[in-house]
């Protein structure tokens, strides 16, 4: 898997929220300045090419829908800004949110709370 460019991704949120769009069903969910339907319609052909998308042709048009899941795509997008920026060290990546992004203590104590059922289920298997 290939990461996407900003203005890919951009549609592919589009299209994991839609499930399947006609590429001006696209533009009427993108935010202002709507992009022109060439633009959009080049950048869903780019990301055929890179088998995020594939489509089914309904005459001279085609409807769009995505071949990779939204999470799929999350996982490895983590995987990456882990690796990458964190040393694949969650406790880095924790310390950097709690202190970077100075999290409310509501915030840490939902985190905190995540964790300790994580803490519970991992025990009873």
């Amino acid at each position: 898997m290939k990461e996407l460019t900003k203005a890919e991704e951009q549609i592919m949120q589009v299209l994991w929220e839609l499930k399947k769009a006609f590429v001006h069903d696209i533009i009427e969910l993108l935010p202002e300045p709507k992009p022109a339907y060439n633009t959009v319609s080049t950048i869903v052909r780019i990301l055929e090419r890179k088998r995020f998308v594939d489509h089914d042709v309904f005459g001279k048009t085609h409807r769009y829908y995505p071949l990779i899941e939204k999470k799929a795509y999350s996982q490895f997008v983590l995987k990456g800004m882990m690796s990458g920026y964190f040393s694949n060290s969650f406790h880095q990546l924790v310390s950097f949110f709690s202190k970077e992004k100075k999290l409310s203590i509501t915030e840490l104590e939902e985190i905190k709370d995540l964790i300790e059922e994580e803490i519970r289920l991992q025990e009873t298997k």
